[in-house]
């Protein structure tokens, strides 16, 4: 498995991707997603073909990973999968992030919370937007249930893929209304640039 070997304690491309985006305190990946490689297979694996405990599976390995980041270690108090639409929800029966982020949380011993962050509307893929595009569509695709719910909280946002960012960035902006929210960021793949 390409392993990207980011970590939050130090920049990595991840973490440029948003830079004058969203103020937040780090992001990293666990592994780097190739059109057509093994990353690309093994998430459309556990997004379409009913394969949940896959999410289990890499948030094992990345929730072990974790552990010796000194930056990560007893600073997150919630763990925020990126939503799906409630009737994308129902059709495919989980979020595929869920079981993930779960681990997750488990291994930087955080409350894992699903139900602060909400999707309002069933779109189709953002992946082949452009992040303007993708921006403008979902600016205000994602709400914050309960602000004062995350008044003073380190928060970790979690997805499966980060290709442009922008379904983070507007997650982000949501999860910031809330008073004094530290937000980092973490995903199961990230698209690598050309030339990283």
């Amino acid at each position: 498995m390409p392993l990207t070997d980011y970590t939050f304690n130090e920049e990595n491309p991840v973490d440029r991707i948003f830079y004058g985006r969203i103020n937040i305190e780090k992001a990293s990946s666990f592994l780097f997603f190739i059109e057509k490689g093994i990353v690309q297979q093994v998430i459309h694996n556990l997004k379409y073909r009913n394969q949940e405990h896959i999410g289990d599976f890499l948030g094992d390995w990345y929730g072990q990973q974790l552990l010796e980041n000194h930056e990560l270690k007893n600073t997150i108090d919630l763990v925020i999968p990126v939503p799906l639409h409630f009737k994308k929800l129902r059709k495919r029966g989980y979020n595929q992030v869920s079981k993930f982020a779960q681990k997750l949380a488990f291994y930087l011993k955080a409350e894992y919370v699903d139900n602060l962050l909400v999707k309002t509307s069933n779109t189709k893929t953002q992946t082949r937007k452009s992040r303007v595009g993708r921006w403008q569509q979902e600016k205000s695709l994602y709400k914050l249930q309960d602000p004062s719910r995350v008044n003073n909280k380190r928060i970790l946002l979690v997805d499966d893929v980060i290709t442009t960012g922008g379904t983070m960035e507007i997650c982000a902006q949501a999860l910031s209304k809330g008073t004094n929210t530290t937000i980092y960021i973490a995903s199961m793949a990230v698209v690598p640039k050309t030339g990283n």
